[in-house]
């Protein structure tokens, strides 16, 4: 009898460790934060990230002993803006290479090690960090098998601008996407210039002044 009650008690306090756990929430500082989380996948002598805003190069990171680099004029961005992206500098193998673009950035990630990576690799599949709304575009939580990830989606540039935020079930072992829960729309912006517009539309039904009666024109004769 003892030992089903003690089996019996381990048993619950795995599970409620285990729930415990998954229940944790963290929430993503910023893009920058994100993506000094890269452990990269091959071995390398050094790497820099780099954040270029307004034409201005800003190192976020260096790891390792950093050698002379060319600035670059292009990169890629985790979330949609015209006056800024990212790019990686590194060495492997005695060979300066660069990361500006998503391909590239994809296969410096590579084996998916943590949230922030299963985070950029979402971010490459079409999602966005949006860090405005860290509760539910930037955030997650995980257990021994994957990671929840809390992400947005632009799914709109037109009318209304539009975005959505999903739960993302991504598996540890293999880094794929095992999930997808749609969480509904968290940003809606309408302009005066669109045509489906609640408030114009709301404008339009109002009733119609009703037209008077028509006076009757009829002669009397004498």
């Amino acid at each position: 009898m003892r030992k089903i009650i003690s089996k019996f008690t381990l048993f619950i306090f795995l599970i409620v460790s285990v729930l415990s756990y998954a229940q944790e929430k963290k929430k993503f500082a910023n893009i920058s934060s994100v993506l000094n989380g890269i452990i990269p996948n091959e071995r390398v002598d050094f790497w820099v990230l780099v954040h270029n805003e307004y034409g201005k190069n800003n190192e976020v990171k260096i790891s390792g002993k950093k050698k002379d680099y060319t600035p670059q004029s292009s990169g890629f961005n985790l979330f949609p803006s015209e006056d800024s992206f990212y790019y990686i500098v590194y060495s492997s193998g005695g060979n300066i290479n660069y990361v500006t673009d998503f391909e590239g950035l994809r296969k410096f990630v590579g084996k998916t090690d943590n949230a922030e990576e299963a985070a950029i690799i979402a971010t490459i599949d079409g999602y966005l960090i949006d860090d405005e709304f860290k509760d539910i575009a930037a955030s997650y939580s995980e257990d021994k098998m994957n990671y929840y990830l809390e992400i947005g989606k632009l799914t709109s540039k037109e009318c209304p601008y539009q975005k959505k935020h999903f739960t993302l079930t991504v598996n540890k072992a293999s880094g794929t996407i095992k999930d997808i829960k749609d969480n509904g729309t968290y940003i809606e912006l309408y302009n005066k210039k669109c045509p489906n517009n609640p408030r114009l539309l709301k404008i339009e039904k109002k009733e119609e002044p009703k037209n008077e009666p028509k006076k009757s024109t009829r002669s009397t004769r004498r």
